[in-house]
């Protein structure tokens, strides 16, 4: 008798559906060329059979829903939207970055797009429509039949049905979930979507997502793994080529050439290159000047491979050698990277590791008499960031994961100890306009950790002979040619 009703219920609910436009999964042979991203038939280098993007199989995403359905409370309806297309000009779009939320749910790397995902009735794909025009200047899209055959949604309608549709949806749900801080007007200004705001049935979906996303698959692991050997080669090369080249823009332009050619579909930020005083800015991004001779340059840089991303930091004299304060400095700073490092493991917490940091730090740079006393605010003006946070699909990645959280075995964060000592602070002229960050990516394991950036040096005695025995051969006549060319 149950399954009799439950069969007349799915009936119902498919009919309903149906009244106002909608494209139910069925099974297909259809063969799709060009959805708008890489599939394995248009892009077999990238993809392989099953996977909706590189590494991530149809039966993750699935197993994705699933598992954010099984969060949320019964009766519930997440909405998340694609990320909007942002305009450098009228004419001219910045280039194009998927929401986190969105494409884990979805798979779809495309604008336009709102993703529903319901207990009544699985993912409900809402797709933009293309007209020939779109076509003719922005190529094909993903729609109704991409959504269904493609991201393997179980509903689909087009965008312009999604007045009608979620009308249904949001009448028989008990709560609705959002991404609060990215709402768009797309579904926002719907009247059905206004009354269920003002009734008090709106919620903060980010809660859910992130706990989904925190601990990786070891296809996503895989993934970050990937992306950080590829910002590590890429760092390595653009050290190498730093007593060249020793110009903030340069090394910047060098590294996000390295990583582009590795495979990386982008920066995850804009690198930070900040050489002598300008280390000591923590998001330094100008990279407008030249690095004086003797001078520490501070990289920070990370990349995006196929929606994971890279994060990691070194600090190097680009002439080759550390002087005796740089050296003073930086071992403190190694010390308290590789300790914190030993920290990581199933049961410790960012909190925990952090605290251990400021104690460790503040001991040393009180011995060097750079630090007077020991009232937090002194410390916080020398470094005011975390040891840490978690990474994934965004930089800081699950932010709604508490640093208290103990940590469990698939969860990636960094730990980036570091010393921001700017020109004319009230410390020892020797160590004014220094800035030194040493920050690695770690994979908590079962035993412990994996450092996912080891592969680059940090130690002073490594990075010397690394500067001191490369060889650039005819760098120096291109720089001095591109000097010329441009006085």
């Amino acid at each position: 008798m149950e399954y009799i009703l439950s069969i007349l219920v799915a009936c119902v609910f498919v009919h309903q559906y149906m009244e106002v436009g909608a494209v139910i999964r069925a099974y297909s042979t259809k063969k799709y060329c060009d959805v708008g991203q890489p599939t394995s038939t248009t892009h077999p280098q990238l993809l392989q059979e099953g996977e909706i993007t590189p590494g991530i199989t149809g039966e993750e995403y699935i197993s994705r829903r699933k598992r954010l359905l099984e969060l949320l409370p019964e009766n519930s309806l997440a909405i998340i939207a694609s990320a909007p297309v942002k305009m450098m000009t009228n004419v001219v779009p910045y280039t194009f970055r998927q929401d986190a939320d969105y494409v884990y749910i979805t798979g779809c790397t495309q604008p336009g797009g709102i993703a529903v995902l319901g207990h009544d009735f699985g993912l409900c794909m809402f797709m933009p429509e293309a007209s020939p025009h779109d076509v003719i200047w922005q190529g094909q899209i993903a729609g109704v039949h991409a959504a269904l055959d493609t991201f393997k949604a179980d509903l689909s309608y087009p965008i312009s049905k999604l007045n009608k549709a979620i009308w249904k949806m949001i009448e028989n749900t008990t709560n609705i979930y959002e991404k609060i801080q990215a709402t768009v007007p797309t579904y926002m200004d719907l009247e059905a979507f206004k009354k269920a705001t003002n009734g008090g049935k709106v919620k903060d979906l980010s809660l859910y997502t992130h706990e989904a996303r925190w601990i990786k698959s070891p296809t996503e692991l895989k993934l970050m793994r990937e992306t950080a050997s590829i910002a590590c080669q890429s760092l390595l090369q653009t050290m190498m080529l730093s007593k060249t080249f020793p110009f903030e823009g340069m090394l910047s332009a060098k590294v996000e050439y390295e990583c582009r050619m590795r495979g990386a579909q982008r920066m995850a930020f804009n690198p930070v290159v900040g050489g002598g005083p300008n280390g000591s800015i923590i998001h330094y991004s100008r990279n407008d000047q030249k690095i004086k001779d003797g001078d520490l340059v501070l990289m920070d840089v990370g990349c995006e491979l196929h929606g994971y991303v890279s994060d990691l930091t070194r600090t190097w004299p680009p002439c080759g050698s550390f002087s005796d304060v740089q050296e003073e400095l930086y071992d403190l700073i190694l010390e308290t990277n590789k300790e914190c490092v030993k920290l990581c493991k199933p049961g410790a917490s960012i909190r925990h590791i952090h605290n251990y940091s400021v104690e460790k730090l503040r001991k040393g740079l009180k011995e060097m008499g750079i630090l007077k006393d020991d009232r937090p605010h002194s410390y916080h003006q020398l470094n005011p960031t975390s040891i840490g946070h978690y990474l994934g699909m965004d930089v800081h990645d699950c932010s709604t994961i508490s640093y208290d959280r103990t940590l469990k075995p698939g969860v990636v964060i960094t730990i980036e100890p570091g010393v921001y000592i700017p020109p004319g602070f009230d410390v020892p002229e020797r160590y004014q306009g220094i800035g030194i960050r040493i920050e690695d990516e770690v994979l908590i394991t079962e035993s412990g950790y994996e450092v996912l950036t080891g592969s680059i040096p940090k130690e002073i005695k490594h990075i010397e002979s690394l500067l001191t025995n490369y060889s650039h051969g005819t760098g120096t006549d291109n720089f001095n040619a591109m000097t010329a060319a441009s006085s």
